[in-house]
């Protein structure tokens, strides 16, 4: 720096300077001159090297020349605890806090946003209590952080509501935009749009951002869609948030053509390469394009991709058995480039160790979570965690950490409520569903869902047994809420198991108006059509699923050996070991037989004059659920349990087979297929031959 004749007025500008456009090498050239007494020593400025620090997030160097002030006055500690907030370090902040000898409406509000933004709702509202005992006003600020703060508590924000109303808060635009915020995030979109009409004229780009986003969440794309254009006319300015929350409309909607053609305006502005506007993208496409090579194309062409976009490729992977393994892979490279995973993170690579199936690295990012510090979020890794376990057959790891978690919400009981009626334990889904009644737990569609399931299979539904399907029928119409396509689903699985295909149709078509697109009713009409000898129906399904562009999932299962997964299709060749596989099946096929086995060639699915003689037999042995187990049985030590998982249901010859394999061979074999567990042992299932 030149040498000149400072005032105490010339430095204090170029200082400000300094903090305004975050120049910590000229910022640091100024400290050394204030160090060596060119300018007199005062609060004031020093005030201005604890900002300088802070806002250049240097933490170490803004706490040293907070400790360096002589006489620090309430502006000094309130710099300092901003800088701690801003590292979601709040217990440092609080102890320094607690040393104010009369903290400010700044020092309150700057405290209890820090608490707010890390989920700490006690804290927050601690402060806020402690803050009206003293006598202090709140203002906007302070309003809105504890909103942020209430997270999903309903009732206090509606409480706060209140508060805001009486207190004339609602003239703040911060206050009404975290409240229209909040209760979309909470699923209360009429309140959010009672929020948005009462602003009026005080709308800024927050404001519809906000209510775009609700419109979005909320699955009304079409208004979302409405809303932007509203915005546009309006005059208001575009940023990225406004884009991304179009492309979330986009997404909800599953528009992909409106989307293709709204990237291509992106592309003309430049937006694409905006790390937020490409979380959208990447978004849309892994969820409407049925695939992630143009998720992949959008994020290599954003240069500094940050932790949200990460996190959004991770979970683009994490939604199919196809690319789990990549979402792994993925969460591997983002920690190599030097970002640290978040509770987003977490619940996303979880959820692919859950798809396949995989404890070796499910444990490994257990251990992982475990190391990091993610408090704000816990309890979703935490559930996350619970089913992954119930999903990777560790039911009795799954209740262990369930046990151990400090707090459920209704999540947490639905993930080990579906653990255990997965696994046909019913009778622990009922007493968890109690335990959920009884602490006013509100529960969900999939809530009862899991519980019929876990009684269908347990046989606490004798008349579920004795086939009475238009009972469970009417049971799904009378639900005060949507059964969704799980409801659909699981009545038609029954009509399947009962043979049922009159009312199979009804259901199959309840479920095609939720999601048109979805091959699993398509799949089971037509699987129901060739089971009975109907092919000229089965000839019409496949004709309508081509005719719709619906793609049948090919049915894949695998199995994890020496930390490594091992993935079999039908008739699979290009297995290393294919030929012992054979060899195994052939012989335990031999042996079987002796013990009573028939193979069962109607689930060949192929008409008998598009075969020879024993090709429907040698298409049954094939069958990737089989090859998936002898791989197992010959790659494992003598009497060592084996877990397969299949992405789709097991065929009924495979689940016949198997019984006889596990009495054979002496081996308990679990498989885990779309529907639930099947744990096979001395020649019996779990399911008791109800799935």
């Amino acid at each position: 720096m030149k040498q000149v004749t400072w005032t105490f007025y010339t430095f204090r500008n170029v200082l400000k300077t300094c903090i305004a456009e975050r120049d910590l090498y000229n910022g640091k050239a100024l400290h050394a001159l204030y160090f060596k007494s060119l300018i007199p020593s005062s609060t004031y400025i020093s005030n201005h090297f604890i900002l300088l620090y802070s806002n250049s997030r240097r933490l170490l160097s803004a706490r040293n020349a907070f400790s360096a002030t002589h006489d620090p006055n309430v502006f000094s500690y309130n710099a300092i605890i901003a800088a701690y907030a801003k590292e979601s370090q709040t217990k440092l902040a609080h102890q320094l806090f607690d040393e104010i000898p009369e903290p400010d409406l700044v020092s309150y509000n700057t405290l209890i946003s820090a608490y707010a933004e890390r989920g700490e709702t006690e804290q927050a509202l601690g402060l806020f209590g402690r803050m009206r005992e003293v006598g202090l006003d709140p203002d906007g600020f302070t309003i809105s952080g504890v909103i942020t703060g209430c997270c999903d508590d309903v009732g206090l924000i509606r409480q706060l509501h209140c508060v805001v109303v009486r207190g004339g808060f609602d003239w703040y635009v911060s206050v009404s935009n975290a409240l229209l915020s909040y209760y979309s995030k909470n699923g209360l979109l009429e309140e959010a749009k009672r929020v948005f009409s009462l602003m009026g004229g005080m709308r800024d780009q927050v404001t519809w951002n906000s209510m775009i986003v609700a419109y979005g969440q909320h699955r009304e794309g079409l208004k979302a869609l409405g809303l932007f254009q509203e915005m546009v006319r309006r005059g208001f300015s575009v940023d990225m948030f406004t884009l991304a929350s179009v492309l979330t409309a986009f997404t909800c909607v599953e528009d992909l053509l409106g989307g293709l053609q709204f990237h291509a305006k992106l592309i003309k502005t430049g937006f694409h390469q905006n790390s937020h506007v490409g979380s959208g993208l990447i978004d849309l496409y892994s969820k409407c394009a049925g695939g992630m090579s143009e998720c992949r194309k959008v994020f290599e062409e954003i240069p500094a991709p940050d932790l949200v976009l990460w996190n959004t490729m991770i979970s683009g992977y994490s939604q199919s058995d196809e690319f789990s393994e990549d979402a792994i892979d993925c969460l591997r490279h983002m920690q190599r480039v030097g970002y640290c995973p978040d509770d987003c993170s977490f619940v996303c690579v979880i959820s692919a160790c859950s798809n396949l199936s995989s404890p070796f690295q499910g444990k490994q990012i257990h251990a992982l979570a475990i190391k990091s510090e993610i408090p704000s979020n816990r309890i979703s890794v935490n559930n996350a965690l619970v089913a992954m376990y119930s999903k990777c057959g560790k039911l009795q790891d799954a209740r262990r950490l369930f046990d151990r978690m400090p707090e459920h919400n209704t999540v947490s009981l639905n993930s080990m409520i579906a653990g255990y009626a997965q696994h046909g334990i019913g009778m622990e889904s009922l007493c968890l569903f109690e335990h959920m009644l009884q602490t006013n737990v509100v529960p969900t569609s999939i809530t009862f869902i899991s519980v019929l399931s876990a009684c269908a299979h347990t046989g606490k539904v004798e008349e579920g047994r004795a086939g009475k399907l238009g009972e469970a029928e009417r049971l799904i119409e009378a639900m005060p809420f949507s059964p969704g396509t799980i409801g659909w689903a699981t009545l038609l699985s029954a009509c399947r198991t009962h043979g049922n295909i009159d009312l199979a149709v009804e259901a199959a078509n309840k479920f095609l108006q939720l999601e048109p697109t979805n091959a699993v009713p398509y799949v089971m009409l037509s699987n129901m059509y060739s089971r009975a000898g109907k092919w000229d129906e089965v000839a019409k399904m496949r004709k309508l699923m081509r005719d719709r562009g619906v793609k049948k999932k090919p049915g894949l299962s695998w199995i994890e050996v020496n930390k490594r997964v091992h993935v079999f299709v039908a008739e699979e060749s290009s297995h290393p070991m294919i030929k012992e596989i054979h060899e195994y099946l052939e012989e335990m096929s031999r042996k079987m037989k002796k013990a009573g086995y028939v193979p069962d060639v109607r689930w060949a699915l192929v008409k008998d004059d598009e075969t020879v003689e024993g090709e429907k037999e040698i298409m049954l042995g094939h069958h990737s659920e089989k090859l998936a187990v002898a791989f197992g049985l010959i790659s494992t030590r003598e009497g060592e349990p084996i877990l397969v998982v299949k992405n789709l249901r097991i065929c009924g010859d495979c689940h016949n087979a198997i019984k006889f394999i596990s009495a054979i061979a002496g081996r308990e074999i679990t498989v885990r297929d779309a529907h639930r567990f099947h744990c096979f042992k001395d020649g019996q299932c779990s399911c008791g031959d109800y799935w």
